[in-house]
């Protein structure tokens, strides 16, 4: 049996959160949080996907409506999970004078306009970031080379490949920054612990936390190996866009960005042919995000383990609905 191959294949996926797990299977999504040395939390999580309507099952628009759904659901569960850490005193910090203020006039009205914002600037850094800043580093470049800044001959190829390499840069680097807050090495280490439970059940060993502890970290269905398969799709894509659509240099990352439920359609169906089969082409797709995981992921310790149990124990289905495919991929 070789490094990715299991007994079986679940639907069944999660994400690490703040001291906890997110599991999610075909009927249900539970949250399970360390709330103290011997007690863990769980919920389940109540939400309307886009993606269980019909016209939404349709390849590549699956991966539109998996990503928003991923999304929406991740966001749901990582504030519940940072509610119930703080309120377990896992997470110990004094609010201020301003803080006490605004929780006492407003409440959580306050706090709602608040990470709404932060998403909204968070989504525009990110768009600044990996469509814009790439391209206009190349286009700076023409200073120094003719050829790019008057487009000639092969300037596209090399645009998209050059781009590609700086998205993956700007992604690997600034995971690499994050990974040193000491609380985002606990996230990982959970998100480790959430690979290796679901690793172990499609083992069809018993789910004990010393069975989960053996088990490898790096999984083929990862948020990361999407990530980085999306960027790998992005340099392909950007072959075919212009260096300078109708003569003007940033409209080719407002087309690059249109396209990017193209993108995630495409990331989705490789990911998921990655996670049902094991085969030279298969091992290539998945490599990139494999070897990311090395960074977004960390060996675990019993209590998380112990959580990541938890929390696939409640999602596994009595009439194995989650089962992909038996038998050794």
């Amino acid at each position: 049996m070789s490094k990715t191959e299991t007994k079986k294949i679940t639907s069944i996926g999660g994400s690490a959160l703040i001291e906890g797990i997110m599991m999610r299977g075909p009927k249900k999504t539970t949250v399970a949080v360390r709330t103290g040395e011997d007690s863990i939390y769980t919920e389940d999580v109540e939400m309307k996907f886009i993606g269980s309507k019909k016209f939404w099952k349709v390849p590549f628009l699956r991966g539109i409506a998996g990503m928003i759904d991923s999304m929406r659901l991740s966001y749901k569960c990582l504030m519940l999970s940072a509610n119930k850490a703080m309120e377990a005193g896992e997470i110990e910090e004094e609010p201020s004078k301003f803080e006490k203020w605004v929780d006492e006039k407003l409440g959580d009205k306050f706090m709602k306009i608040l990470m709404a914002l932060s998403s909204l600037l968070g989504v525009a850094i990110a768009i600044l970031l990996f469509f814009f800043l790439p391209t206009w580093l190349f286009n700076l470049a023409g200073f120094a080379f003719p050829a790019i800044k008057h487009g000639g001959e092969g300037v596209v190829f090399w645009q998209s490949v050059i781009e590609g390499i700086l998205k993956i840069f700007i992604f690997i680097g600034y995971i690499l920054i994050v990974s040193q807050m000491s609380d985002m090495k606990r996230v990982f280490m959970y998100h480790g612990a959430e690979h290796k439970a679901i690793f172990c059940y499609e083992n069809e060993l018993e789910l004990t936390v010393k069975n989960v502890k053996a088990q490898r970290r790096f999984h083929p269905r990862c948020g990361t190996s999407f990530i980085l398969l999306m960027l790998l799709v992005g340099i392909i894509i950007g072959l075919f866009i212009p260096h300078a659509p109708f003569g003007i240099t940033w409209l080719r990352p407002v087309i690059k960005l249109a396209l990017l439920p193209l993108t995630m359609g495409i990331g989705y169906e490789l990911i998921k042919v990655c996670g049902k089969h094991d085969n030279a082409l298969t091992r290539i797709i998945a490599a990139p995000g494999l070897w990311a995981q090395r960074v977004t992921t960390k060996e675990p310790d019993e209590d998380m383990c112990a959580v990541a149990i938890k929390a696939i124990e409640a999602v596994i289905p009595d009439d194995g609905s989650d089962i992909v495919k038996n038998g050794c991929c």
